[in-house]
């Protein structure tokens, strides 16, 4: 693997699953891997799960560990070509990115979506930069509009908790915010389920569809009843509206999940990528109850970023 921001980035998906609940089994399987490396782990934006779980992989692998939260430790970050530097930024991206080159073999960043310009945004500004000018693998700790990371979690979590034969039903429903939220993470589950032995569906209300890029054909169902019907896995998230960019259209209906909606699917297990906003996406009852499996799937962001650390060590050493 030489670089890792997309499922596209994945040469084989059944097998990094079976990988990563390999290495679950026994994280500390390959502890020399990485013994003399360093990765950078460059933070733009807030971080809990992606954070932790990064830093334990990288160190089951002896990876050296550098993070930096750089929107408040590094200098003023400035992105645009050609800028004349005369205002608030002191560092042009390409020269930081240049400096991360010497420092480190592999670099990660997270950088979400600004909200502001759409073209900015699905052009992926900032994590383009990365790809551009780095001379070593990158990994997306989440971009503006993919979070692949967290998607090969969730693939490894439904693999998990799934022994049927046949294919599960996978709903994945949107569900309110209080702020408009980007369509990072609905986008790459999008994008990982079509890679996957399910039978997936899309609900969300009336102006909340997501980017035809990622959904592709995928049925889209504004009913979420209609939806859940004889569901075996539901992942609840928001995201704002991608058609009026990052507008929140009204919804009358109610969208917030509960044990009561939850009764017309197959018991399905609940998914949420974390951190959830308690009794409005979803009651405490379905993320506190027996169907909730949030917290395994918060675990395994340990075992989807070590399997990728581990490929991306193995690209190296074939170099």
């Amino acid at each position: 693997m030489k670089k890792f921001t997309a499922v596209s980035d994945v040469e084989n998906l059944q097998e990094i699953i079976k990988k990563a609940l390999q290495i679950k089994e026994n994280p500390l399987s390959e502890t020399e891997k990485g013994k003399g490396k360093t990765i950078g782990l460059v933070f733009l934006n807030s971080s809990l799960r992606t954070r932790l779980s990064s830093q334990i992989a990288a160190q089951n692998l002896g990876l050296n560990v550098l993070t930096l939260n750089a929107a408040q430790e590094a200098w003023n970050l400035e992105f645009a070509d050609g800028a004349i530097m005369n205002g608030d930024t002191v560092e042009h991206i390409k020269d930081a990115i240049e400096v991360l080159n010497q420092y480190c073999d592999i670099i990660a960043v997270r950088c979400f979506a600004g909200m502001k310009s759409k073209e900015d945004d699905v052009n992926e500004s900032i994590l383009s930069q990365f790809e551009k000018h780095a001379k070593v693998p990158v990994i997306s700790l989440e971009s503006a509009t993919r979070h692949p990371l967290q998607s090969l979690a969730d693939c490894i979590t439904i693999t998990e908790h799934w022994t049927e034969e046949r294919k599960p039903k996978v709903v994945l429903t949107w569900a309110p915010h209080i702020k408009p939220i980007a369509q990072a993470v609905g986008n790459s589950f999008a994008e990982w389920m079509q890679e996957m032995e399910v039978d997936f569906v899309i609900a969300n209300p009336q102006g909340y569809d997501l980017d035809k890029n990622f959904t592709k054909d995928i049925k889209v169902i504004h009913n979420q009843e209609e939806a859940l019907k004889d569901a075996d896995f539901v992942y609840v998230k928001n995201w704002s509206s991608f058609d009026e960019y990052a507008a929140m259209p009204e919804v009358k209906d109610s969208w917030m999940l509960t044990n009561e909606k939850l009764s017309v699917t197959n018991n399905a297990k609940v998914m949420h990528c974390l951190p959830v906003r308690r009794n409005v996406e979803l009651s405490d009852e379905v993320m506190d109850g027996e169907n909730s499996i949030i917290y395994q799937q918060a675990k395994n962001r340990i075992f989807s970023a070590q399997a990728v650390f581990s490929e991306i060590l193995d690209g190296l050493d074939s170099k």
